[in-house]
This record gives C-alpha cells, sequence and structure tokens, in this order.
C-alpha cells in the first residue's frame, strides 16, 4: 500500500491519467495500492448520471469522467483522495466499500469535533444545521467512485476551507432542494490546516481498510443500512 500527497495544484486530466494506469497496473498485480491525496484547479466533473441542465453556469472547465455520481466541483482548499484498492483481494462488495469511504470521512472528521452523518438516500457525508432551521443539513464530503476490474478509481473530495460560492454554478450531486446545502470546515468556524486533516485521514484509513480479510470487513458492520448506488 502507497500513500501519496501532491503538493500544489494537479491538473484533472494528468490526475486521470496518472489513476487510469495506476489502476490498470494493480489489476495486472505489477503496482501497489494507492491512496493518492490532492488538490485541483476550480473545474468541475461530470458524472454517469449527470445531466446537462444541472450546470447552471459553466464558471470552470466541466471534466466528464467515468466516475459514478452527477456534478460536482473540485477547488483549491479541497482534499480529494483518490483511492485505488483492489476489491478481488478486499472483498469484491462496491456497497459495502462506499459505505467504508463514508465512515472514513465521518472519523476524521470527528478528529475536528465535527459530527457527519451519511444517508440512506443521499451519498456522501452530512452535517446538520440547526443554525439553518429545522431539517437542514449541508454537505461536507462527497463521494464518486468507478470500478474496473475489480479495481477502485476516484474516490472523496472533503472541503476543508475551499470557496463555496463555486458549487452555485451547478446543482450539486443532484441535490436541488433549498434545505439540503454545502459546507465546509472553515465554513463550520473549524480552523485547521490541510495537513492536519492529512493526518486524521491517514490515521483513520488503516482500521477501516488496512488489510482486512472479507471477514473482518463484514464483521465491522460499519453500515448495516447501505446507500443504492
Amino acid at each position: 500500500m502507497e500513500w501519496r500527497t501532491s503538493p500544489g495544484l494537479v491538473a484533472y486530466d494528468t490526475a486521470l491519467a496518472v489513476m487510469d494506469a495506476r489502476a490498470a497496473a494493480i489489476a495486472d498485480g505489477t503496482a501497489a495500492e494507492l491512496v493518492w491525496l490532492i488538490e485541483h484547479p476550480s473545474l468541475y466533473t461530470a458524472g454517469t448520471s449527470a445531466k446537462p441542465e444541472q450546470l447552471l453556469e459553466a464558471r470552470f472547465p466541466v471534466h466528464p469522467t467515468g466516475r459514478g455520481g452527477q456534478l460536482t466541483y473540485h477547488g483549491p482548499g479541497q482534499r480529494v483522495a483518490y483511492v485505488m484498492l483492489d476489491l478481488k483481494r478486499r472483498g469484491p462488495d462496491v456497497r459495502r466499500f462506499v459505505a467504508t469511504l463514508e465512515e472514513w470521512i465521518i472519523r476524521a472528521l470527528a478528529a475536528c469535533d465535527v459530527t457527519g452523518e451519511r444517508r440512506q438516500d443521499r451519498i456522501g457525508v452530512w452535517v446538520r444545521r440547526p443554525d439553518k432551521g429545522a431539517g437542514y443539513e449541508d454537505k461536507i464530503a462527497a463521494i464518486g467512485i468507478r470500478i474496473r476490474r475489480w479495481v477502485t478509481l476516484h474516490g472523496i473530495a472533503l472541503n476543508v476551507d475551499c470557496d463555496l460560492s463555486h458549487f452555485a454554478g451547478i446543482v450539486p450531486c443532484g441535490v436541488a432542494e433549498p434545505r439540503y446545502g454545502v459546507t465546509s470546515l472553515a465554513d463550520l468556524g473549524v480552523a485547521t490546516t490541510m495537513a492536519e486533516i492529512d493526518e486524521a485521514l491517514a490515521r483513520e484509513f488503516a482500521p477501516l481498510f488496512g488489510l482486512a480479510t472479507p471477514a473482518q470487513a463484514a464483521a465491522d458492520n460499519l453500515a448495516p443500512s447501505l446507500p443504492a448506488i
């Protein structure tokens, strides 16, 4: 298992090329699994379920991608983690993999005293916002994955201190209800650094993923009620 952090902003096309090549090598048994932490310049990505009308204003380049999901924003101040794992070895259960990604984010957020939650009908990690009104929730992290030859591609995007106004150019992840918005750690008043977030992600990764066998993963019982993907 390799853990890599790239400084600066990584172009999206460059990231896709690296990720595709690495996933193929993992599937061929010639490379180790990889978790790659990066930031992108401001851009939008369109998943396989994205609809043209969800692009409200093309403020930034729009990149079609093979991951699941709809439209989302990436940009400076957002920690993107591309997770390339071999599910043949870990257990070919895609829904459990997605739920475990959510749990990974939730545990990292807990280190910042932020309570993140998963929802059965909405992929990602959400934070309750009673300050905005009863029933209001904001999304703090998005998840979008692809599986090729049982190797995972793409991963998570956690809003640390990014410009939330850029999400206004799209319908984020297809969720248009006014009571469901987007937030970040900075927006919640949490003062932290990207390095501290990376430390939390690294610390919480091994207990959840590690090199566990499928039986061990099932015993964790991370998500008894899993979202449809």
